[in-house]
């Protein structure tokens, strides 16, 4: 099949040719349309109860994600220079397109009971133009003594002052937000510097946007390097312009097609996804060597192109065929998860990985059979004496000192079972980044002053209209409920129904901070003269664009019917491992304060969807290794036909896989989703040297009339040079993942790269050894 295969290309190797380049035209013109994804909620499967949950709070109340936060820390706020600036940075942010509100202390509001409309009005502290020292002194005298601002635009132990930017959620979710969040930086460090400030900047909108950013920053970094780096490879072990050019081509093919794909499948570019491109080039190459690496050794042996060429495609097609297919199943089942992230890199990765076989089995040859013979110095690598000697010294190994190395595997086996039970599973939000990024210093700085800016969400849904306000225990349900999350450790000021009520309450009791409280029943009916929970539907109306921001603040903390209350919560990114203590904490306390079957009462929010989003991830990639192992094996199986085979086929990869799991163990890295995700790609890959090592055993047996000591000596010789070439190449390929911003990718790139190593150590040393000990022969 392969010898015929081999003569189709040949025959017909322009028509081919002209095929693949309509295709790649075609496939660079979907690439060209891909988009970045600014989604960060797909971890979770659309139809889990929580994803459901979180949706229908952002149908009913809006998005809890477009809160960017910008801090300061000064005991000079109220100087008239400083508090001036500070409030045109207030009106400069207005201005800019997709701000949707701002909180902030120049647009504080105070309420005001006004006996003769029995009203209470809003109005503005401090005037909305430039201030007098004495103007700007009396206004902070009213709004310190307002204790509803504590702690949400001001800590006054700490002095940090907070200003909230709120974003259109739909510009949130386009490429738009990279202006946005690049326009309000710009305009919030100009301030810093003109007033010699360090100006902190946090909030999911801001966070993400500038992970998006850098995800593609490095995308393209990881391309360039990776492409560079084969390069230099490539021109080493040939000394080839064309060996190195083709083998370019065919990776730069493999990248186009990956980008289109993403486009073809209605994806987008994620934080996961745009490791593919990289991927595809660290991955592609190898295929390059070897089929290089086969039509040099077959030219040296014929003198005959042509033949070479067939005899490439008949030795290495099913050998690149089946080393693809198992790094694509380690990638694929990445599709078998209920993480929508997850399955679009499964998909994507194991669907160009197999499209990158068919690409370099027919462009290599195709080209190769235009190109001129290659030179004496282009198959000089092929007698390297230095890797020949190397290869001399793993032969009397496997030979000669089988027990030792059986011993010293047991050890290091033995050692990373022991590191593995040390293994603990841990996330966090904002995850991955060095802990002196300015992304997470920024963040510790809202940790430290407010106590974090991750939103936590409970909704009380009393199941009946107006049930909010109509029964007065419901009110202190909710208010005994926020008292009890002011009191939690991580958890940040709560906001609710109640805090208006407690500022209407002091309000009505001409500003006295001690009646900043919750009324009494008896109180109530009073107060209810001077607010009414329903919007005004009259002519006069205010338009939801005319109200300030203490209004359209309030408004957002029940719905239209008034049958559900939200509380709103800021918490520290306290990962994994803590959040679900605090969160049975909470529902501890709900299941006190409100009956099940009266009340519906769901925690949700953007800090609920990472926790059940991590666990899907996590428990994803756990069975991705399995089902990695279990499809890897079967395909080993029908290439060998030997159950002996198989087994020892597994345990030269198994091994890596428990060293690297026992070094995490011991050095203390986390199970996250960026580690536990190099044990599937891994496997994928390293199998691929086994493969090649056993095809050619397999091959060179006969020949060697079944002698095993024989086969395993030519097989060393005969691939040993090859799988070193490419093994370096692939370790140097992940090593380049080391230089990312992102300690996830960092991990990907020396624990994958670790596990190669050990991978090659294995299948060089303790693979021979094995087949001497177990394998029968029979002619």
């Amino acid at each position: 099949m392969w010898h015929n295969l081999g003569k189709f290309i040949l025959k017909y190797r322009l028509q081919l040719l002209l095929v693949l380049a309509a295709i790649t035209a075609f496939m660079a013109y979907q690439a060209s349309k891909v988009q970045l994804s600014y989604d960060f909620s797909r971890a979770i499967p659309i139809n889990n109860s929580k994803y459901k949950a979180y949706q229908e709070f952002r149908k009913q109340f809006g998005e809890d994600g477009n809160l960017l936060v910008i801090g300061i820390q000064t005991d000079h706020f109220f100087k008239e220079k400083l508090f001036n600036d500070y409030a045109s940075l207030h009106r400069n942010l207005k201005k800019v397109k997709g701000v949707v509100d701002i909180i902030a202390v120049p647009t504080a509001v105070n309420l005001i009971k006004i006996p003769e409309t029995e009203k209470l009005k809003a109005d503005t502290i401090f005037a909305d133009r430039l201030l007098t020292q004495a103007e700007i002194d009396s206004g902070a005298r009213t709004f310190l003594n307002l204790p509803f601002y504590r702690q949400l635009l001001y800590n006054p132990s700490t002095h940090a002052w907070l200003m909230g930017v709120r974003i259109d959620k739909d510009l949130m979710a386009s490429k738009a937000r990279m202006g946005i969040v690049q326009d309000i930086s710009k305009l919030a460090d100009d301030f810093g510097k003109a007033n010699d400030l360090t100006v902190y900047k946090s909030g999911l909108p801001h966070i993400r946007t500038e992970l998006s950013a850098r995800v593609v920053k490095e995308m393209q970094m990881f391309i360039l390097a990776s492409l560079i780096l084969s390069a230099f490879i490539l021109l080493l072990f040939f000394r080839s312009f064309s060996a190195m050019c083709l083998s370019l081509t065919v990776v730069l093919l493999g990248v186009i097609w990956s980008f289109a794909t993403i486009q073809l499948f209605g994806f987008k570019i994620s934080i996961l996804n745009a490791l593919i491109p990289p991927l595809i080039v660290v991955i592609g190459i190898p295929n390059c060597i070897y089929f290089f690496n086969k039509f040099h050794t077959n030219y040296n042996e014929t003198g005959d192109k042509k033949k070479s060429l067939m005899m490439m495609v008949e030795r290495m097609g099913v050998v690149t065929l089946f080393c693809n297919l198992a790094a694509a199943i380690g990638f694929a089942v990445f599709a078998f998860t209920q993480s929508q992230i997850l399955k679009e890199f499964g998909i994507v990765a194991g669907i160009n990985i197999i499209a990158l076989f068919f690409i370099s089995l027919i462009f290599i040859p195709a080209i190769l059979s235009y190109l001129p013979p290659p030179k004496s110095r282009h198959t000089k690598y092929l007698e390297n004496p230095q890797l020949n000697r190397w290869l001399d010294r793993l032969e009397r190994w496997s030979l000669n000192h089988r027990k030792l190395i059986y011993a010293v595997t047991f050890g290091f086996v033995a050692l990373s079972i022991a590191g593995m039970f040390r293994l603990k599973t841990l996330g966090y939000i904002v995850d991955d980044l060095p802990k002196s990024d300015k992304i997470y210093t920024d963040l510790r700085f809202f940790e430290t002053n407010f106590n974090g800016v991750m939103p936590l969400e409970i909704v009380v849904d009393t199941r009946e209209k107006r049930g909010v306000t109509r029964h007065f225990d419901n009110l202190v349900r909710i208010d005994s409920l926020s008292q009890f999350l002011s009191n939690l450790k991580d958890v940040g000021r709560p906001l609710s129904i109640t805090d208006g009520l407690k500022f209407v309450n002091q309000s009505f009791n001409d500003g006295d901070t001690t009646y900043y409280s919750m009324p009494s029943e008896f109180a109530l009916p009073a107060l209810s003269k001077y607010l009414s929970f329903r919007r005004d539907s009259s002519k006069n109306a205010q338009h939801p664009s005319d109200k300030n921001s203490f209004e359209k603040l309030a408004s957002s903390f029940m719905d239209s019917t008034l049958q559900k209350a939200r509380i709103s919560v800021s918490m520290k990114d306290v990962g994994s491992k803590r959040l679900p203590v605090i969160l049975d904490s909470i529902t501890v306390r709900i299941n006190q304060l409100f009956t099940r079957g009266k009340y519906n009462v769901q925690l949700t929010g953007t800090s609920v969807t990472f926790l059940e989003g991590s666990r899907y991830i996590i428990d994803g990639l756990k069975d991705s290794i399995l089902w990695a192992f279990l499809l890897i094996a079967l395909c080993m199986f029908y290439l060998f036909r030997s159950a002996r085979i198989l087994i020892c086929s597994l345990i030269p990869n198994i091994i890596p896989l428990l060293i690297t799991a026992g070094i995490m163990g011991w050095v203390g890295i986390p199970l996250k989703p960026s580690t536990v995700l190099v044990f599937s790609v891994a496997l994928g890959i390293a199998i691929d040297v086994t493969i090649r090592f056993l095809v050619n055993y397999k091959q060179e047996l006969p020949g060697n009339d079944f002698d095993k000591k024989k086969t395993v000596i030519d097989t060393i010789h005969n691939t040993g040079i090859s799988i070193i070439y490419t093994s370096l190449v692939l370790i140097t390929g992940f090593v380049i993942f080391c230089f990312s911003g992102f300690d996830g990718t960092k991990a990907l790139g020396w624990l994958t790269s670790l596990t190669l190593v050990t991978a090659t150590f294995t299948n060089l040393v303790l693979l021979p050894s094995i087949l001497i000990s177990v394998i029968r022969v029979k002619k």
